[in-house]
Parts: C-alpha cells; sequence; structure tokens
C-alpha cells in the first residue's frame, strides 16, 4: 500500500469500504451489485467526498477547528455526529474514539428515533456516544461535537430549562462520573469521521461497534485526518 499514489489509496479504502457493504447486505438478504457498479460508485463517493470538503471548510478559521487534532499524549478524544433521515422517519448517531496517534480505539454507527430538529438529533447523539465511551472505559476524554448550541449547553453549569433540558441534564449526569478535560466546538470540515458514521446508519438493520478496529465505513475519512495528523 505504501507504493500507491493517494488517489489509488482513497480509490483502494472507498472498494474496500464497498465490498464490505456489499458482504452485509447478501447477508441481510439483499443483492450483490455487479462489478463494474463497484468503480463507478467508489469514484462517485470520492467526488461527493472532496465536494463536501470545499464546501464545508469555511474561510472563518478563527473558531473552531477546521480539522481533526489529535488529544494530547495518554489522552483520547471523543467525536459525535448526529445525521436526519426524514425519509425514514429516524435518525443516525455515529461517534469516534481516537488516541493522541490518531488510532481508533473505538466506533459506532447505531440508529435513533425520529426527531423534530437537528439540535435534538444532535444532543441524543451526544448522550449516547457518551454512554458508549463510558460503558467501555474511556472515561477521560476530550469531547467534540460540530453543533454549535449543544456545546455550548453542555458547557455551563446552569440547568437547562430548554424543551431538550432533561437530555441536556442526563448527559451532564453521566459527565460527572468522568474526567472530561474540555468540551470543544468543531467546525463540520474537523468532524467527518463522526459525520460518516451517523450518515452510515441510515440502512443499518442492527447498530455496529467497533473496539480497536478501523469502521470501515469511515476508512476515507480516518485517511484524510491522517494527512493533518501533525500540522
Amino acid at each position: 500500500m505504501d507504493r500507491l499514489q493517494k488517489e489509488e489509496l482513497e480509490i483502494f479504502l472507498v472498494q474496500a469500504w464497498l465490498i464490505w457493504n456489499q458482504r452485509n447486505a447478501e447477508i441481510h438478504g439483499g443483492h450483490l451489485r455487479e462489478p463494474g457498479w463497484l468503480n463507478k460508485r467508489a469514484e462517485e463517493f470520492l467526488d461527493e467526498y472532496r465536494k463536501a470538503q470545499m464546501v464545508l471548510t469555511p474561510s472563518n478559521e478563527s473558531s473552531g477547528s477546521c480539522t481533526w487534532r489529535a488529544p494530547p499524549a495518554e489522552e483520547f478524544k471523543l467525536n459525535f455526529d448526529a445525521a436526519l433521515f426524514s425519509d425514514q422517519h429516524c435518525s443516525g448517531f455515529g461517534a469516534i474514539i481516537r488516541n493522541s496517534s490518531g488510532e481508533v480505539m473505538a466506533g459506532m454507527s447505531v440508529k435513533g428515533p425520529y426527531v423534530n430538529s437537528s439540535e435534538e438529533a444532535e444532543v441524543l447523539a451526544c448522550r449516547r456516544a457518551v454512554e458508549f465511551s463510558k460503558e467501555i472505559g474511556f472515561s477521560r476524554v476530550i469531547i467534540e461535537g460540530d453543533c454549535l448550541n449543544v456545546m455550548r449547553a453542555l458547557s455551563v453549569s446552569t440547568e437547562n430549562s430548554s424543551l431538550l433540558g432533561h437530555i441536556y441534564e442526563d448527559i451532564k449526569f453521566t459527565l460527572k462520573g468522568m474526567q472530561v478535560l474540555s468540551i470543544n466546538w468543531v467546525k463540520r470540515s474537523g468532524n467527518m469521521v463522526a459525520h460518516t458514521l451517523a450518515k452510515h446508519a441510515r440502512n443499518l438493520i442492527t447498530d455496529l461497534f467497533w473496539i480497536e478496529d478501523t469502521p470501515p465505513p469511515a476508512a476515507v475519512a480516518l485517511y484524510y485526518d491522517s494527512l493533518h495528523l501533525n500540522e
């Protein structure tokens, strides 16, 4: 793989993910696609991803990180995100935990309930991600999300009296049993792995979890983050 050009490696990673997806589809009663579809869809996916990167990278970099930054040594970073699937009357939650070398400690891609707003989806995704992190033993973390309202609400100690206040208070209660180093807002371009995992939940039949293993759906996003690891 070291001999592959950047573009070739990207195509290879997307094809591996698509093959894995096809394998899961067949297990659950789906139909295999023709080989020609694989190359075409891989190229389309990469094109969509690159366009999204250009659109989502803000011109004002004065606040919020534009790229994923690794946590300090001996610490871990938890990124989360949500996606809305109005046509399916549900949502999707994604989360990823990485160490100071950018290595994946754990990840998840799960379906959530139908919600009325993006903030509700994001705060539910945060609660699920925090619970997941605590359940698997990662209690000393930096938490990052790309919804400014959610991150602001979690950063204050006063009780939240909004319609979503009970969810915020649930999260704060869980955080009391953890060592949270900081709660940060990041731009979408700095949260693409969690975003990809949230979107992947659209067609899931069962929730997916990874422990010390790279989530195939996020392989390309992880690769992009690795390019900026030492910046």
